[in-house]
């Protein structure tokens, strides 16, 4: 029966409870750490892909273009009307990749309202 536990035993029980719940908040925060982890990873690759675009497309494309442009305006405005396009084109990409960084949220913010849900339930009295 119920009745017939020792208090020691029931101290015995709430504390293993303790201890499952706090193991059980901390894989949860690993968790959501992880997740957030592999998005800043996501964001990294794309700023990473932009940069080397702009600079993939400013360094071979730079001067091929200028060359086909010489033919119809002076080869001075021909390479600005090229580097700016390429500029215009890398900053796009580069801004794609920051918006996908702004999403992160370094807090385990389910973590940390189960936490809180948890101590409010704690601080209730038993009867």
């Amino acid at each position: 029966m119920a009745g017939d536990r020792s208090v020691l035993d029931v101290l015995q029980d709430v504390l293993r409870n303790v201890q499952d719940l706090l193991r059980s908040e901390v894989r949860l925060a690993k968790a959501e750490i992880r997740q957030e982890a592999m998005q800043a990873a996501s964001s990294a690759l794309w700023v990473t892909c932009g940069v080397v675009g702009v600079l993939s497309a400013w360094m071979f494309l730079l001067w091929t273009a200028a060359y086909a442009l010489a033919a119809i305006l002076p080869m001075w405005t021909s390479t600005l009307v090229i580097a700016v396009a390429m500029a215009g084109a890398g900053g796009a990409l580069i801004a794609a990749g920051l918006r996908k960084f702004t999403r992160i949220t370094p807090m385990p913010e389910r973590t940390i309202a189960s936490l809180k849900e948890n101590f409010e339930w704690m601080k209730q009295p038993t009867e």
